[in-house]
């Protein structure tokens, strides 16, 4: 015998139903500077190459080169600036540029 299921339906929302429940938030990220000289020149060069048809590959790679002595966190804000890398994406390419970059020392 197969039961047939009956269209209900949805209560109406509230204002306090899309509350999130406490300590669920995710901590707020400070905003990154990228106003200094050399990361704005490793910016422009991504989006130089990004323009050229490179790759993002080539754009991140340059970015990195030019301003590896940053933070992992000034630099994947540049890969997301210069090089068009959504900001997991732009951490992928962090890790692997910083991977090759010890493998050539």
């Amino acid at each position: 015998m197969i039961k047939k299921t009956t269209k209900t339906e949805a209560p109406a929302t509230t204002a306090d139903d899309n509350v999130t429940p406490a300590g669920t938030d995710a901590p707020a990220q400070p905003p990154v500077d990228l106003s200094t000289p050399a990361i704005q020149k490793a910016i422009s060069s991504g989006k130089a190459l990004i323009a050229e048809g490179k790759s993002k590959a080539d754009a991140a790679r340059e970015i990195f080169q030019a301003i590896s002595g940053e933070s992992k966190e000034v630099i994947v804000a540049a890969f997301v600036e210069g090089a068009t890398l959504t900001p997991k994406g732009a951490l992928t390419y962090w890790y692997n540029c910083k991977r090759r970059a010890s493998k050539l020392k």
